[in-house]
């Protein structure tokens, strides 16, 4: 890759992974708009594993809670931290199972189109604007118990078609379920430490298997991205601290609506056809 797209992946990667707007989505968009050739599932993997270590970097304290929470967890030790390594256990398995049937139907490629990212940009957009106007603020994260940390494992799963937002739909069920903002914001980059790390060792394990091995603009990549990932973190839980989700709101709807204005060429002399790739 060319050092423009190496920076432009890593700034959009960055800060699309943790603000509820979909990184995926945004990242099959890339080459759509620019004509660069697709960057290629190791480089997506490369970034993502970049935006990991951003959570690993902002959320250290709850992440060593975590730890010697999971390692209560195998002597059979229950406490406050042993539950929320289970929780987080529990409600990444939704992910993993339906991320396993999606790899072996082949599905995750059919889903990689405009048309679907822009309806779920709008779709799942709205579904966080009415989470967050009629969610209680009564909950935190020492309130959560199994049931609801399913509930939010099970929504996280929707988050492998593109256009869903991982993040956006996670904080969406919290909201639901009435948790604080800064608080759904927090369990959703807590509980995506175990799906991204997961699906950035298999498909770092296939590519090492298949004799690919790993570029290295790739990991340039990844080493940008932690730095782009670490600001939106801090620019998201900056937001929600202060206002509401809305901002996000209205930028999923006015991406979806003009990915849809494009495709299906409601202003012909205003906006290029994105028909052939939709």
């Amino acid at each position: 890759m060319s050092i423009e797209q190496i920076i432009i992946l890593a700034i959009v990667q960055g800060l699309t992974e943790f603000l509820p707007i979909s990184s995926s989505g945004h990242l099959i968009l890339i080459p759509v708009f620019t004509g660069w050739p697709d960057q290629g599932i190791a480089t997506d993997v490369m970034v993502h594993i970049g935006s990991l270590m951003a959570v690993l970097v902002y959320f250290w304290r709850d992440v060593i809670r975590l730890f010697w929470g999971g390692l209560d967890l195998l002597r059979l030790r229950m406490n406050d931290n042993s539950r929320l390594a289970l929780y987080i256990l529990l409600a990444t398995i939704p992910a993993v199972l339906f991320g396993l049937y999606m790899k072996s139907s082949g599905m995750q490629a059919d889903l990689r189109s405009v048309k679907i990212i822009a309806w779920n940009s709008i779709i799942f957009g709205l579904l966080l604007y009415v989470a967050d106007r009629i969610g209680s603020r009564t909950k935190m994260m020492k309130d959560l118990t199994l049931h609801p940390a399913l509930l939010i494992g099970l929504a996280q799963a929707a988050a492998l078609i593109p256009g869903t937002s991982r993040s956006g739909i996670t904080i969406t069920a919290a909201r639901f379920l009435g948790f604080e903002r800064a608080e759904a914001a927090r369990f959703s980059f807590l509980l995506g430490i175990p799906a991204i790390a997961g699906a950035g060792l298999l498909t770092v394990l296939d590519l090492l298997e298949s004799g690919e091995g790993i570029p290295g603009d790739a990991l340039w990549t990844a080493f940008l991205t932690f730095f782009t990932a670490m600001a939106a973190i801090a620019i998201l839980m900056a937001v929600v601290r202060r206002t509401s989700f809305l901002i996000f709101v209205i930028y999923r709807l006015a991406l979806g609506l003009l990915l849809l204005a494009m495709v299906y060429d409601w202003f012909p002399n205003l906006l290029p056809s994105l028909k052939l790739v939709s």
